[in-house]
């Protein structure tokens, strides 16, 4: 298979998935989510027989920093924020359900989307110069592909209304302390933990393995926050703020909120 914004390698029943838009800090863009979209529901059987997914991004310094913002400008005069919010959801359901285990190894940034991508997978190790967030209310803007649903499953309700509404990052340590990350490595060590885990997994029978992850995803199964969510993110990108915050980030000064 051929992505331009994915690599995709397989070695020992491990499935290599690397999100390359490395000067971009791997930012999440239209091409790169339908490029997920097409692995997760078909792309994957190319693959042949594997254990499970590894999942990291190009370079040292970002998993994924985030989602590219000029793009959301230009879906914010489209007014189309909530289709964006629900492709975004869709695409991570895809990898929230997926058949055998995906595991994020968080190199660097996981900030917004990238956080949310993150949460999406079954299992995160990280390494140690990993940080985490979502700063979405620097730009005037909700989380909107998942990140008000799945940071609550994992950290509880207190820190996750402190890190939404502050914007706040965490490093590393802290997001393992609090939950949302299950081991935090230096870098060599973390790629290997992660192929462990997925070697441990590989080892078990793939029905059960598949059944528990269907199973225990049925527990946080609603998708009634999910459908808030987009709506209240498209109506979030209709905002003068939001286009104020958009603007401010990209052009590096701060922004000047108004409340409209």
């Amino acid at each position: 298979m051929s992505y331009n914004n994915l690599l995709v390698e397989v070695e020992d029943r491990v499935v290599f998935l690397t999100i390359n838009r490395p000067r971009a800090l791997n930012a999440l863009n239209d091409q790169t989510f339908e490029e997920l979209r097409h692995f997760f529901s078909t792309g994957y059987r190319e693959c042949g027989d594997f254990h499970g997914v590894l999942l990291t991004g190009a370079g040292d310094r970002a998993f994924v920093a985030g989602a590219d913002i000029k793009e959301f400008l230009d879906v914010a005069e489209q007014g189309n924020g909530e289709q964006l919010s629900r492709r975004g959801q869709e695409v991570f359901f895809l990898i929230e359900r997926f058949h055998r285990p995906v595991i994020a190894l968080v190199n660097g940034f996981a900030l917004g989307g990238g956080c949310e991508l993150a949460m999406a997978c079954h299992l995160r190790v990280a390494t140690e110069n990993a940080s985490f967030g979502q700063p979405e209310v620097n730009l005037g803007i909700i989380p909107g592909y998942g990140g008000t649903q799945r940071l609550n499953q994992y950290i509880g309700k207190g820190k996750t209304m402190e890190l939404i509404l502050t914007g706040d990052r965490i490093g590393a340590e802290e997001a393992h302390r609090l939950g949302l990350v299950n081991y935090t490595l230096p870098r060599d060590e973390a790629r290997e933990k992660a192929l462990e885990l997925l070697r441990v997994i590989g080892s078990k029978g793939p029905v059960a393995v598949a059944q528990s992850i269907r199973l225990v995803n049925a527990y946080y199964g609603g998708d009634e926050g999910f459908h808030a969510e987009s709506a209240a993110f498209g109506e979030t990108a209709k905002t003068e703020d939001f286009r104020e915050g958009a603007s401010a980030f990209i052009e590096k000064r701060i922004a000047n909120f108004r409340g409209k």
